[in-house]
């Protein structure tokens, strides 16, 4: 997989200001990777400093300042930290933000977290496990659309909250997954009023990448023809 072209396509072509991100899951830290410097509020504060160029890996215990994060990573919390999950979703439930139903289907990988690996897409230093894309909605459409076009299962629906819910589900499930982008994302990564996200597998990126240049190029032609249709009846 030709990642750093793939990286720079991917940008280019749907004009990204924030650069794809890869997170690969291992069972211990590849060589010549540090250790992230300290641990982020939250597991995806994680995928803005890759996105700003950093490549590192993360423990378990980096994932610990957030207990949603973690059990949607796969993370095995110690015994105060449940707690305070349990007492986190209580809250969320109280503030009618969410029902307790709810909270059993919450994504979760099933297999034992050793490190989680981040960096740019152009950059990975091991095979990702998936791709993380951040834009506004023309270019998460565009990227629908060639997810679509090659055939790749995928969510029928955006995730709403947690927005880390799409992690499990590219990355283990192996589906193409988008997110509305959660208000506690939004707070610890930056998220613009106008973006969101899309994660695709690894292992779909090629043949995604074999339909985008091509939806790209329809859509730009369909553009010029509905904006001249529009005059016409305008």
């Amino acid at each position: 997989m030709d990642l750093r072209a793939h990286g720079a396509q991917l940008q280019s072509l749907l004009g990204l200001q924030s650069p794809p991100v890869a997170l690969a899951f291992r069972s211990a830290a590849p060589p010549n990777v540090r250790r992230v410097r300290e641990p982020a509020p939250a597991g995806c504060g994680y995928w803005k400093l890759a996105a700003d160029g950093q490549v590192f890996f993360t423990e378990a215990a980096d994932h610990y300042n957030c207990p949603v994060g973690a059990h949607t990573h796969g993370v095995d919390l110690p015994v105060e930290v449940a707690r305070e999950l349990q007492g986190l979703m209580g809250t969320m439930v109280q503030i009618e933000y969410l029902k307790m139903d709810e909270v059993p289907g919450i994504p979760r990988r099933s297999t034992p977290f050793g490190v989680a690996v981040y960096a740019p897409l152009s950059r990975a230093p091991v095979d990702p496990d998936m791709i993380l894309l951040r834009g506004n909605p023309k270019q998460i459409m565009l990227v629908a659309e060639a997810i679509h076009a090659a055939g790749i299962s995928q969510d029928v629906a955006a995730k709403l909250r947690p927005t880390c819910a799409i992690v499990p589900v590219a990355a283990e499930a192996q589906r193409a997954s988008l997110s509305l982008g959660c208000i506690g994302n939004r707070v610890y990564t930056g998220l613009g009023d106008d973006e969101m996200y899309c994660a695709i597998p690894a292992s779909h990126l090629a043949a995604v990448m074999a339909k985008l240049e091509t939806i790209v190029a329809a859509n730009r032609t369909l553009e010029v023809f509905h904006q001249q249709r529009r005059g016409e009846t305008m």
